[in-house]
């Protein structure tokens, strides 16, 4: 038996990198899988082929499994009901749902154009609330269960130079993740957020990877085993979360508080300064990850 036995898992940006992972290893664990690809390039430009996504379910059929390809853009609300259409179409429902598509468009801020901004946000936070919609919807109105991953990142939970578009929409999509957990929680919905660390095709030239081979660690199929560990049963009482999935193993991302100043009475910004070591956490308290 298989984790994903019975299920319907829709993976956005599956065809290659990331997602494909994801989908070749929930086929191999039973659930049938929709493909999703637009078939753009890593900065968002493409023909919208279908191609890419089209040969990873050909390559889960030949092994066995079930899966249908979807060419439609996340980053609209009719491409997000299109992919549910898909689903449903194909296999009568839908169980988990990874919103995994994205796309970069790397700049130190003041050299970010609008246009930049505009579409790295709009694939990434609206792309994430375009394909959400229309399961969440679908779930909620079938009284059925369910499990959505949303794909944040370090870049966004900590920062990262050159990356003030691609980290602002990550952090969105961790702040949008915490709210959907907490509305979910009555219908049996569970929502994670994960913040992956591979190398593909928009990580390979980033500082200190290009022109290296790769750690085998580091290649997507070494992270998508905490991907099925999330959507899986195995994780059915964890929801609202993050999880760090990389070659360094899996751990949970948390934004906590210090104990704080705590006067009890008006203050003033002195008295703040005077006791800055409760305000802030000590610096041997703290880490900074390193890029997804």
């Amino acid at each position: 038996m298989g984790l994903l036995d019975g299920k319907v898992a829709i993976i956005t940006g599956a065809g290659g990198g990331l997602g494909e992972a994801y989908a070749r290893l929930f086929a191999r664990e039973g659930a049938a899988v929709v493909v999703n690809d637009l078939g753009g390039s890593r900065d968002g430009s493409g023909d919208g082929s279908v191609s890419a996504a089209q040969k990873v379910v050909n390559d889960i059929l030949a092994e066995g499994g079930r899966a249908v390809a979807n060419g439609d853009d996340v980053s609209t609300l009719a491409g997000g009901e299109n992919i549910l259409k898909t689903a449903l179409d194909a296999f009568g429902q839908v169980d988990i749902l990874v919103c995994n598509a994205g796309i970069l468009r790397d700049k130190t801020f003041a050299n970010t154009t609008e246009a930049d901004w505009d579409l790295v946000v709009k694939v990434h936070l609206k792309g994430t609330y375009c394909c959400t919609m229309p399961v969440w919807k679908w779930l909620k109105d079938n009284g059925r269960p369910g499990t959505i991953v949303m794909t944040s990142s370090t870049s966004g939970l900590y920062g990262n130079f050159g990356q003030s578009n691609y980290g602002a929409a990550k952090a969105g999509i961790y702040g949008f993740m915490r709210v959907l957990a907490i509305e979910g929680r009555k219908y049996g919905i569970r929502v994670m957020g994960l913040a992956p660390g591979a190398f593909t095709r928009m990580t390979s030239d980033l500082p200190g990877r290009a022109g290296r081979e790769p750690d085998p660690l580091s290649l997507p199929e070494n992270v998508a085993p905490g991907v099925l560990y999330m959507v899986s049963d195995l994780a059915a009482d964890h929801t609202g979360k993050v999880l760090g999935v990389s070659s360094r193993g899996v751990r949970e991302i948390k934004m906590l508080e210090t104990e704080g100043f705590q006067p009890g009475r008006p203050y003033t910004a002195q008295e703040v300064a005077e006791n800055a070591e409760k305000v802030f956490f000590a610096e041997s308290q703290t880490r900074t990850a390193p890029v997804r």
